[in-house]
């Protein structure tokens, strides 16, 4: 039996974590509901039981989809998240809720001590955070939040307030975090890229001394199969690097850590240019931020592209370089407008190719190589196929002219999403559910895709 074969029959006696509801009511009706239901009244939690408090392009992503529902609610939830920002710029990822319970979710406040640790960075005093960061999506999400309603967004002098605090985030990125000094950011943690247990950070993980198990309790095992979670070595890990930074005052690049991320440093150019129409939007020019972003796709394209591979690859600054693992993120510079026509091109292949599959051999974009040694199409980013990259993919496929594969892509994140009660991740071979359901940038993406089915322009 060939590897194809044998994954594509691994584990079929594995079940959906939770049964999805049954189907009542139209499927814009029922994502609204989603998002009504994990609302906190200031902010959306990705997760009532699995993640319980407010997470940073989580609420990106949940913005983009609630513009259209509500977008007075879009705009509260980037404004809460941005409240919680350090004066060093960095916007943490995650915003804790003081009601939730310490134990309900690890590492909670008192392991990342936001308001001690961090003084000398900057940490708000009046709430807890955590230290890290997560890929910067919210410029963009706040320049579609404000075209939603221009309106309201003016009289709120919404994009007047945000402003300043994006510019800082970018700020604190492009000057702290050019670790490699090629001009990317670099991820200090592999939290931080959003993509937690992709098989990229295996390689520079390997030398980091893992925290003993006894020191830290995992709340996310109770919450889904254990076999889909990162192992409790890989968890060691991320224990010992949150630690070891937080413990140097969330100082940067002293740490044994340190990735230039295709995806992150992708969304980093996509948010530089809409911080160019805001700018411009407020009567300043937009030129400048125009001109970084092209700079900033130049260095991605220098530093990470691999021809032989037709994608980009994630670089180890701490190591040999770049790490020769496929990963949907190297897949997501695709949505840029500025590359290279070629680069684009190949993209594209490697997209509907053997490793990807799409439209092929999956109707959903794998987290990870298809034929790769570490695929999984269960395990957390190690292959199940995930609706925020997809999302992402989909623009991207749009903006180079792929429009009847773009077209496919969305019809299937909405079938998906519709089949599965908004799951947080599927097999990307049976479309199965895993993780959580309801899950809320799930339910906001779905809203924004149904306004592309429609015909409506999403900015």
């Amino acid at each position: 039996m060939d590897r194809t074969a044998q994954l594509t029959a691994r584990r079929t006696e594995h079940q959906v974590v939770y049964d999805p509801p049954p189907p009542t009511g139209s499927l814009h009706v029922r994502a609204v509901r989603v998002l009504e239901g994990n609302w906190t009244g200031t902010s959306t939690v990705p997760s009532p039981s699995l993640y319980p408090h407010q997470w940073s392009w989580d609420s990106a992503f949940i913005a983009i989809g609630l513009r259209h529902s509500s977008p007075l609610r879009a705009q509260t939830e980037l404004e809460t998240l941005l409240a919680a920002q350090w004066t060093d710029g960095r916007i943490p990822h995650i915003v804790f809720n003081p009601s939730v319970p310490l134990d309900a979710y690890f590492p909670s406040p008192d392991f990342w001590r936001s308001s001690t640790a961090g003084r000398a960075a900057g940490a708000p005093r009046t709430v807890q955070t955590s230290g890290i960061v997560q890929p910067p999506v919210h410029a963009l999400a706040a320049w579609l939040v404000h075209r939603a309603d221009p309106g309201l967004s003016r009289a709120r002098g919404f994009l007047t307030r945000v402003y300043p605090r994006l510019a800082a985030w970018h700020r604190y990125l492009l000057h702290r975090r050019d670790l490699g000094g090629g001009g990317l950011v670099s991820v200090v943690h592999p939290w931080e890229q959003g993509m937690d247990n992709s098989p990229c950070w295996d390689a520079p993980l390997a030398r980091i001394t893992p925290a003993p198990a006894r020191s830290f309790r995992r709340a996310d095992l109770g919450h889904g199969a254990p076999e889909d979670r990162p192992t409790d070595l890989d968890y060691g890990r991320y224990v010992r690097l949150a630690t070891d930074y937080r413990d140097g005052a969330y100082a940067d690049g002293q740490g044994e850590f340190a990735v230039e991320d295709p995806a992150f440093n992708a969304l980093l150019v996509a948010s530089e240019h809409a911080l160019a129409r805001i700018a411009q939007e407020l009567g300043a020019a937009g030129t400048a931020r125009h001109a970084r972003a092209e700079r900033l796709t130049a260095a991605l394209v220098e530093r990470l592209w691999d021809p032989a591979r037709g994608m980009f690859l994630c670089r180890d600054v701490r190591g040999p370089g770049l790490i020769p693992e496929r990963s949907v993120s190297g897949l997501i510079p695709l949505m840029l407008p500025g590359l290279p026509p070629d680069v684009a091109a190949a993209l594209v292949r490697t997209l509907t190719g053997p490793h990807f599959g799409l439209g092929a051999a999956t109707r959903l974009v794998p987290s990870y190589d298809l034929l790769g040694e570490a695929f999984d199409p269960h395990r957390y980013w190690r292959g199940p196929a995930w609706f925020n990259t997809g999302w992402l993919l989909e623009r991207g496929l749009r903006t180079h002219g792929e429009r009847a594969r773009a077209d496919a892509l969305r019809s299937a994140l909405l079938g998906t999403a519709d089949a599965t009660g908004f799951a947080e991740y599927v097999d990307p071979y049976t479309d199965a559910a895993c993780g959580a359901l309801g899950f809320s940038w799930t339910a906001a993406l779905t809203l924004d895709l149904l306004r592309s089915d429609e015909g409506e322009d999403r900015g």
